[in-house]
């Protein structure tokens, strides 16, 4: 006799019971790959991701290290940890020793850990990257967003940040800042870092200073982390992705501050990867030995990826200004943050009201894949959307080689951005389009 198949009934957290709706990010880069293979041409700015190839050093390290099959220490195994203090502290200015230093599969996990680990309230500029928030929810941590506007390019200031933290119920707080910034590719300045490390030092407030982005700074503004002015109360996290295109890969890094509360921090961070994770796959942490070491091959492949993201980005942007479009210049990273309030009249009269509206209609009319500013925190009647400039020509792993070899065969990268990505022209001509058409 078969007996019925009867369905459990499911009560879910608070948090998923409330939306279970998938990453922004990875959502628009599934939509998009599901117009491509229908035929659709999508001008794809909705995904950051660094497109370039391997490089073959640390391609080699991992095919040698293929049959490393063992689990590892949670925290990362010793040299891959002293190899990441050694960097952080020569290439980046950051006070760092082996024994505070921790590995991940992605600093994304690294971020909900600490979150998980510390009391108190999540503060995040405005707007945010996409996780930072859902990660708190997920935690039914409170979210305190310090408010900013597209009338100063969403600058943020050491007197939001203060009367922000005045609204917290909480004697302890967690800042998440980000720079070079995802979604608007800018940087903060480090007169500006020093009075917000003030402000944190009189506050009893953590930083999570995520600078997953620090490497891929555009020239005209050098990087500097916060942990230079507040080192006692700065987390330092990062990664391999986007400075060396391993996204995939999935390995991240934080540093904790020296002394008792590092220590004390560690200890939970470690416990909750040691039940979560248990530890970085074996193989991409021996091949990171070779991406963090002193070897000039891949710092000067650095230097090339970063040269030609910068010019890519720079080159949407001065597009978009052109084009009169509000856009702060990015600094870093491949991002930018257009705005569109400007336009709200005849947006209007398109229906189109929020930012969800706009980036819809974009996709849908222009095909233009944008993110809408309500997915990283901004109010949905502000008109932004975040732009990425790197997978736009580089769909694919051979146009990323291509661009890369054309490169290096002596095209500058002015002609190289000009005559060489007609993706890149075919979205800002669609863009042009679409201004003209909100005044017929």
């Amino acid at each position: 006799m078969t007996l019925p198949s009867i369905p459990p009934t499911l009560t879910f957290a608070p948090a998923l019971a409330a939306d279970q709706t998938l990453s922004p990010t990875l959502y628009i880069n599934q939509r998009v790959k599901e117009m491509w293979a229908a035929g659709e041409q999508v001008y794809h700015l909705g995904f950051g991701e660094s497109r370039f190839p391997v490089h073959p050093k640390i391609a080699a390290a991992l095919a040698a290290h293929a049959g490393a099959k063992s689990y590892l220490p949670t925290q990362g195994i010793p040299e891959l940890r002293a190899a990441i203090a050694d960097f952080y502290t020569k290439r980046m200015g950051v006070d760092a020793t082996p024994d505070r230093v921790i590995v991940a599969p992605g600093s994304k996990a690294l971020l909900y850990a600490f979150q998980a680990a510390l009391a108190g309230d999540t503060i995040l500029p405005t707007p945010s990257w996409v996780s930072y928030a859902p990660q708190a929810h997920l935690l039914n941590r409170p979210v305190l967003q310090i408010p900013a506007s597209p009338a100063d390019e969403h600058r943020l200031t050491a007197d939001a940040l203060r009367q922000t933290l005045a609204r917290s119920n909480h004697s302890q707080h967690i800042l998440i800042l980000n720079s070079p910034s995802n979604p608007t590719g800018q940087m903060l300045a480090p007169e500006l870092l020093a009075e917000i490390a003030d402000v944190c030092r009189a506050t009893n407030t953590l930083v999570l200073s995520d600078e997953i982005y620090a490497l891929t700074a555009h020239s005209h503004q050098p990087h500097v982390s916060i942990s230079r002015y507040y080192p006692e109360g700065t987390v330092v996290l990062g990664g391999i992705s986007k400075h060396l295109s391993l996204g995939g890969w999935r390995l991240g890094v934080a540093i904790v501050p020296a002394g008792e509360a590092g220590e004390r921090m560690m200890a939970a961070v470690n416990k909750i990867g040691g039940e979560i994770w248990s530890c970085v796959a074996a193989p991409v942490q021996y091949a990171a030995l070779t991406a963090y070491a002193d070897d000039p091959e891949i710092d000067e492949y650095i230097t090339e990826c970063t040269r030609l993201h910068a010019a890519r980005t720079q080159h949407i942007w001065r597009g978009l200004c052109d084009l009169d479009i509000p856009c702060a210049r990015p600094d870093g990273g491949f991002y930018l943050y257009p705005n569109f309030d400007g336009w709200r009249e005849p947006l209007a009269a398109k229906s189109i009201h929020t930012s969800d509206d706009l980036a819809r209609h974009l996709l849908e009319k222009w095909r233009i894949a944008t993110l809408p500013g309500t997915a990283f925190g901004a109010p949905p009647d502000e008109l932004s959307l975040r732009l990425s400039s790197s997978y736009v020509d580089m769909e694919s792993d051979e146009q990323a080689a291509s661009l890369l070899a054309r490169h290096r065969s002596g095209v500058d990268t002015e002609t190289l951005v000009r005559d060489h990505h007609p993706s890149l022209a075919g979205a800002l001509a669609n863009f042009r389009g679409f201004l003209a058409s909100l005044h017929e």
